[in-house]
């Protein structure tokens, strides 16, 4: 049996939603279908602004007659007030839960531990498993051997999965850059949601011509926020970076035109190459980066 590595990811933070209503009104703001979260699963979901762009991204999982959203700490203030926004004469409560906290578990399944949510990561099984649980509990508990919060950014960053905040602008980004539609963030036969033609229309027309992709290069890649260029035009950007793996927001119609001519891409004078992840179903020009 494989051996787990779980890491305390202290960037999350939890909100809880709760009371008689609060199936129907999260049904009616976000992405994904709330009736999937159920039976120990959990979805991955955005909250859209009206012109169809990711405000947040989170994980919703059913808990305690309620209703718990694993999402950015910075933005869980923000995504509350968003929330109480649409709330109207719902009867629901949203409040922060800052005695909980977020850790991942990959390689091998973690033990059950007393009080704590345990959940297979919705976007990818390669992902293993998310956990709400005790700020203190530790991986040992988990039966995991403990690892970091850049060792699961690395496990990320292989795998091609992207996070909100790091690899792409929160309201900067449309759900199909984000890959939702790719890693199972979006139900495209649910309802109406905030955002939802935008979405829909871009699935029906594929008219997605940015994507987060792979990116490698034979050198230590460029900060993240570094500006990806094909001569001197900028197609894209760095986001996450572990090494010389990262992610990229890339125009894929450019790079693929500027790969046919000949002409490599570029960022901060290290060349790079683009990747195809395992679980994409659009496809990513790919060059040598000695051509």
């Amino acid at each position: 049996m494989s051996y787990c590595h779980a890491a305390l990811l202290q960037r999350r933070g939890v909100i809880r939603v709760a009371g008689v209503d609060a199936r129907k009104y999260l049904q009616g703001l976000i992405t994904n279908d709330i009736a999937k979260a159920q039976d120990g699963r959990a979805i991955h979901a955005g909250l859209l602004n009206p012109q169809g762009k990711v405000l947040f991204d989170f994980f919703v999982v059913a808990a305690n007659g309620g209703y718990l959203l694993d999402v950015v700490k910075d933005k869980s203030g923000e995504l509350t007030k968003r929330l109480s926004f649409y709330r109207l004469r719902a009867e629901v409560d949203i409040v922060d839960e800052p005695s909980l906290a977020i850790s991942a578990a990959w390689g091998g399944e973690p033990h059950p531990c007393k009080d704590a949510v345990v959940y297979p990561d919705p976007r990818l099984p390669e992902l293993g498993f998310r956990l709400i649980l005790r700020a203190d509990t530790s991986a040992a508990e988990l039966g995991c051997s403990p690892a970091s919060e850049a060792d699961y950014d690395t496990n990320r960053i292989r795998l091609g999965v992207p996070e909100g905040g790091l690899d792409y602008g929160f309201g900067e980004a449309f759900p199909h850059e984000a890959l939702f539609d790719q890693l199972n963030g979006v139900e495209f036969a649910k309802g109406c949601y905030v955002g939802q033609e935008v979405v829909s229309r871009m699935e029906h027309r594929g008219t997605a011509r940015r994507r987060i992709v792979p990116i490698e290069s034979e050198a230590t890649l460029p900060l993240s926020g570094s500006s990806i260029e094909v001569g001197n035009m900028p197609i894209g950007t760095i986001g996450s970076v572990s090494g010389a793996s990262g992610l990229a927001l890339v125009r894929l119609d450019r790079a693929e035109e500027a790969l046919a001519r000949g002409i490599p891409l570029t960022a901060a004078g290290v060349k790079l190459r683009l990747r195809q992840p395992s679980f994409a179903k659009f496809s990513v020009p790919a060059a040598a980066l000695s051509a």
